[in-house]
């Protein structure tokens, strides 16, 4: 389904970021006692950092041409409006409740099983991941509805490569921000505050395992997980946490934030495949954001091809990928 083209990384300098803005965001790094570089051994308590917009520039980059769609990209306003994020309530339409949520200064966490746990602002971090490039992906909810977006990023393997995990790390678990005061879902006791996802290590280095900082050409909107969220193309959207502000690399597999709330109908895996229906649905088609048309889902939603050697060799109970 894919040709594999060298990725185009290079990040000009017309993006960088006018020195005003750095010399701010260096000043709250500095009173939040971060180092000047943006590294530190201190750990993030989760809060969020107040500013306006995510300081993240480079839009729009190249296109990685090696990651294409056969089908016709989603409207943007149908893929930047019909959203989930729970921290801001159940409905689709919570876009416009997002919009006390600000990005810049973003302090993210790498700790756990890693030669050197750091705090690092969030536009240093991609930064140092090696620059934007934007792919075309599939994005397949598990309420069967589903989109096609241009996403802007960066490889997870890059994070990865900079976190220098140690050998007994196995999973990368991800932690979304914890502010009640600005989301006010996350006021209602019932959920399992913070936003918890994970990966296998396999998972993350896979090609396809991106962190996208915006869409469309674009910074990412709150409401679609700004300034820094996972794409997990071949897995329920569930998967793909926004607004991070933790990565940790440990040697236990983690319980994701849907999976302790409901593990009967969520489990760690989630692959989309459309053999097994959820409890409370049929998982065989979908319906395409803007134009309601039904079209059959694929297994691993079509990206078989490249992640189908990562289960080879496990046992899931009558093929039930999508829980186990």
């Amino acid at each position: 389904m894919l040709i594999k083209n060298k990725a185009s990384w290079a990040l000009p300098e017309s993006a960088a970021t006018p020195e005003h803005v750095y010399m701010n965001r260096r000043s709250w790094l500095k009173a939040a006692g971060f180092s000047g570089l943006g590294l530190a051994g201190a750990m993030m308590g989760g809060g969020m950092a107040s500013s306006a917009l995510a300081a993240i520039t480079g839009y729009p980059a190249a296109r990685n041409n090696a990651y294409g769609l056969d089908r016709a990209i989603t409207d943007e306003e149908e893929a930047t409006t019909y959203t989930n994020f729970y921290e801001f309530g159940s409905s689709k339409n919570i876009w416009k409740k997002t919009r006390n949520m600000t990005t810049d200064p973003w302090a993210v966490t790498i700790d756990g099983l890693v030669e050197s746990e750091m705090t690092i602002d969030a536009e240093d971090l991609v930064r140092q991941m090696g620059g934007l490039e934007e792919r075309l992906y599939r994005h397949r909810c598990v309420e069967a509805w589903a989109m096609a977006v241009p996403w802007t990023g960066v490889p997870l393997a890059n994070l990865i490569k900079l976190a220098k995990p140690l050998p007994e790390a196995k999973y990368l678990r991800m932690e979304t921000f914890l502010d009640p005061d600005v989301a006010p879902g996350q006021k209602q006791g019932w959920y399992p505050w913070p936003y918890v996802e994970g990966l296998t290590i396999a998972e993350a280095q896979n090609e396809l395992a991106f962190l996208a900082t915006g869409i469309y050409g674009k910074n990412m909107p709150n409401q679609n997980g700004a300034p820094i969220r996972l794409v997990t193309p071949w897995k329920y959207g569930f998967k793909s946490i926004k607004s991070i502000v933790r990565f940790s690399f440990t040697d236990t597999q983690p319980v994701s934030f849907w999976q302790e709330l409901a593990g009967t109908e969520y489990g760690f895996w989630a692959n989309v495949n459309p053999t097994v229906p959820h409890p409370r649905w049929p998982q065989r088609t979908e319906r395409l954001l803007g134009t309601g048309q039904r079209v059959q889902t694929e297994i691993f939603n079509g990206y078989g091809d490249q992640v189908a050697g990562l289960y080879a060799d496990m046992s899931f109970d009558n093929n039930r990928t999508l829980y186990f």
